[in-house]
């Protein structure tokens, strides 16, 4: 089937399958005779597990490895439990990167609220981030 019949079994996009047949992800097959590519019912079911893996926060790489390990025959479960723990660490620091971020422009903007609005000069360009740059750097150490 060609790209624009998978990409509507799926919903999807027809430049998302292009995009995971760049990646290797898919492996259709060239029609000799128009160049088109064709994909069988095994890319559909590689693409909607990819589809999936991506929900869940995998990688590409991720991916490519998991489907490596299938292809050969051999369980990627054990793979699979390792990425998605190191994932959901990652996933756990940016989270709390993002409450600090969100603790210091809520701080901000309740300082700035209270605060009158300056034009540039040479020395500075907004005070607003200035003055409130060097507290913010202290307080974090």
């Amino acid at each position: 089937m060609l790209v624009n019949k998978v990409a509507k079994l799926l919903n999807v996009g027809p430049d998302k399958v292009r995009f995971y047949t760049r990646a290797k992800l898919l492996h259709p097959e060239k029609n000799r005779f128009n160049g088109y590519r064709e994909y069988s019912q095994k890319d559909v079911k590689r693409l909607k597990f990819v589809l999936t893996a991506r929900q869940l926060g995998f990688s590409i790489d991720d991916i490519q490895q998991i489907l490596a390990d299938a292809d050969k025959k051999r369980s990627p479960c054990p793979q699979v439990r390792h990425l998605l723990e190191k994932r959901l660490q990652e996933t756990e620091e940016r989270f709390q990167e993002m409450q600090q971020l969100r603790e210091r422009m809520q701080k901000a903007l309740a300082v700035w609220q209270r605060m009158p609005d300056m034009e540039p000069t040479g020395e500075m360009i907004c005070h607003l981030i200035e003055e409130f740059t060097i507290p913010l750097i202290l307080e974090e150490k």
